[in-house]
């Protein structure tokens, strides 16, 4: 649980703050160069779920991040496993990090919009709660492929 809930602690706090200092430096400013180009800071608000999809949905978004981290708190008893718990951190940090925008952010509470600002080449913009979630997935696939459960048994054993 220590571990779980220290990862989706640091996950959260890295994205609110992160969205706090790009809302008071980007704002009204065309986008910063990185890397020669290969990222721009480039604030954007975004209506919808990843990559801008469904924009009138936005109310549908915030009931289903509500719904992810009701599943992860209820299903955080069963975790033996610290690579799940990181899994589950990394998750439940990026669904409260883009919730808060949805609930906190302009036009109002269940619509608000979600902070983005990193770009990639060829790929839309995300923020640092949108990588966590990524990450947790991957993860999830690696530890699965692995055959490793959530209770830390790995599969075929007793």
């Amino acid at each position: 649980m220590g571990v779980l809930a220290g990862t989706a602690a640091a996950v959260l706090a890295l994205d609110v703050v992160s969205k706090l200092v790009v809302v008071a430096k980007l704002s009204d400013r065309d986008p910063v160069e990185l890397l020669g180009g290969l990222l721009k800071l480039h604030l954007t608000r975004n209506p919808g779920a990843a990559f801008g999809m469904a924009g009138s949905a936005t109310v549908i978004f915030t009931l289903v991040a509500v719904a992810v981290v009701v599943v992860i708190v209820r299903s955080a008893r069963r975790l033996r496993s610290v690579g799940w718990a990181v899994v589950f951190g990394l998750v439940l940090g990026g669904a409260l990090g883009n919730l808060s925008d949805r609930v906190f952010r302009a036009p109002g509470p269940l619509r608000g919009r979600v902070v983005d600002w990193l770009e990639l080449p060829h790929w839309p913009i995300f923020n640092l709660a949108d990588s966590a979630i990524v990450c947790g997935a991957v993860l999830a696939v690696l530890l699965s492929l692995r055959g490793v459960g959530v209770d830390g048994r790995r599969e075929g054993t007793t």
